[in-house]
């Protein structure tokens, strides 16, 4: 029996609005709904039953700068909400945790401080994600606004065995373009570990989601996170569902 497919509806966060950008870029921002609670319970009342908040303003300070709108998202839903932006600390970690979230995403940290994930991996079993950000197949950071020597898959396999709970690997030169999901790299990260991989970037149609189910060879993709081709109506939350195998 082939495991369900997770889907995450993305709530991209800058200034207090839901938003989507083009490729990470800060200037090429879309609001698509100023009141991010709204969104939340519309993605719910669709039928999803997880949803992907990134705190867009806090990927690129390094702390986090639309908490209010996290925690009103949290009131607004009662599903399992996982946040990355701008969590540096154990501190910022712990303090998302208790606030309700049931999982935290840790991206630039997992490039500069490979220890302080491991540590909360094992601190927090399970809640623990780590972001993987790919230009080229190297790791991004900062926001997307840097480009590393790291490449994508070494950093992964640095987080093999300690407790980590998913990867969330983004495709940065589709993200937010509707271009199709990058298949291929995706699958290659799930194969070269055993931590689930969530895929990310470019999303543009149900079929990307059957082939994402598709892929993977021995490790399965685990699922993906759904941004604009959601919102501009070009996936069917039904359809989405039904090829998920979660209906």
């Amino acid at each position: 029996m082939t495991m369900p497919f997770e889907l995450w509806p993305a709530i991209d966060l800058k200034d207090g609005n839901c938003v989507r950008l083009l490729r990470g870029e800060m200037d090429q921002a879309t609001t698509f709904n100023p009141d991010p609670a709204d969104q939340a319970a519309r993605f719910k009342a669709m039928g999803f039953d997880r949803l992907h908040v990134v705190d867009l303003n806090g990927a690129f300070a390094g702390d986090s700068a639309n908490g209010d709108a996290v925690r009103a998202i949290l009131s607004a839903v009662d599903v399992p909400v996982q946040l990355g932006g701008g969590i540096r600390t154990l501190a910022q970690i712990e303090a998302w945790l208790d606030a309700g979230l049931s999982r935290v995403i840790l991206g630039t940290a997992a490039l500069r401080d490979p220890e302080l994930v491991k540590t909360a991996a094992k601190a927090f079993e399970n809640q623990i994600v780590v972001g993987i950000d790919a230009r080229d197949g190297r790791v991004a950071v900062e926001g997307w606004a840097e480009t590393s020597d790291m490449e994508a898959v070494e950093l992964a396999q640095q987080f093999e065995g300690c407790g980590v709970a998913a990867l969330v690997v983004t495709d940065i030169s589709r993200d937010g373009m509707k271009s199709g999901i990058n298949v291929d790299f995706t699958a290659k990260m799930a194969n070269a570990v055993s931590i689930p991989v969530i895929a990310s970037g470019g999303l543009a149609s149900v079929k990307d989601i059957t082939d994402l189910r598709n892929a993977g060879g021995d490790h399965a993709v685990a699922g993906t996170i759904l941004g604009r081709a959601l919102y501009d109506g070009d996936i069917d939350p039904a359809e989405a569902m039904q090829a998920a195998g979660t209906r």
